[in-house]
Formats: structure tokens, sequence, C-alpha cells
């Protein structure tokens, strides 16, 4: 990846302090989605470390997931899996498989869902978001995966900022680390 990318990603990232009684910043990563440049990258950045392992599909949780996995997807020539949360006012009819999460940096668990008629055996998946930052979505991921008969090759992010044993044990590779984002 060029370092080029990694360095307007972090110039074009900032932390926003949402006022009185806020227990934490919030990542405002906004100014990656204006940026042309940067859109055209990401894709083709995020996928170079695992296309020699030939992903059939990327597949990508709601929110950000629903922008970043497409892009992945379309640099691949693959098609695209999202994985819905109830949340989100947004879940698909049919029949679904379900994940539970560990606790996120939040002390949340999030329930994620996929189709299952879109994931299954034979399919090789390269799971794709923003940010980890303790991969609590991301083993929901694999544990939808596990239970559709898929195997996961890995995960692309955006930027790693989890423990470097959780990177390794979820093969993480990322443009970035937490670290970088100081904006």
């Amino acid at each position: 990846m060029p370092a080029e990318l990694s360095e307007r990603l972090a110039t074009l990232f900032r932390w926003i302090d949402p006022g009185p009684g806020a227990s934490h910043l919030v990542s405002d990563i906004s100014g990656w989605w204006r940026d042309p440049a940067v859109l055209a990258e990401l894709g083709p950045a995020l996928v170079a470390p695992y296309r020699a392992a030939r992903p059939t599909v990327v597949l990508a949780p709601a929110v950000t997931g629903l922008l970043l996995g497409p892009l992945a997807a379309a640099a691949l020539g693959v098609g695209f899996v999202a994985a819905h949360k109830p949340g989100d006012g947004r879940l698909p009819a049919g029949p679904l498989t379900w994940a539970r999460s560990p606790l996120d940096y939040r002390g949340r668990q999030v329930d994620l869902a996929v189709r299952d008629r879109h994931l299954g055996p034979g399919d090789r998946v390269l799971v794709v978001d923003d940010w980890v930052r303790t991969g609590a979505q991301i083993h929901a991921l694999y544990d939808i995966c596990a239970a559709r008969g898929a195997e996961v090759l890995g995960t692309a992010v955006i930027a790693v900022d989890c423990p470097p044993e959780v990177a390794t044990e979820l093969r993480i590779t990322g443009l970035v680390t937490g670290a970088d984002l100081t904006g």
C-alpha cells in the first residue's frame, strides 16, 4: 500500500468532542468518504494482502462496512454480503444466521445476521471493516461464517487499534494504526 494513502487517511481523520456529558471522543471518518482519491484507493489497498488467497466474497458489518465492503468486493471482482444489526432498522426478510459478539470496547454485545442464501460452503470470505479495537464484531462474523460452512481468510480494516495478539488471532491487516490517527 502506498504510504501516501496512509498519510491521507491520517490527515482526513478527526476526533470530535461531542460535548458535556460525553464519556469519550467520537471518531470522524467522514473526510475519508469525501475524498475521491481515498475512495478510489481504499478497495485495492484493503484487499491487496488477500488477493493471492482468492476470496470469493467480501463480508462486512453495517454501517460503515456497507460502504467499504462493496469497494473491496469490486477491487477483487467478487460479490458482497452485508451483515445486519437489529438496531439499524434494516433487517432483511428470509432465513438469517445470527451470532452475538463478545463484549466490545464499550462493554456491549452486538448481534449480527447474514442472509443464509448469500453465504455457504465453498465460500472463501474476506471480512472488511473500518476500525477494529477489540475484534468483537469480527469474532461474531467468523462465527457466522463457521455456521454457514464458509472459510474465513482474514480481515482487512482501515484502522488497526487492537492488541497485537487479537490482530494475529483474527488475521487482521490494516492501512493505519490507531496511533496514526491523532487528528
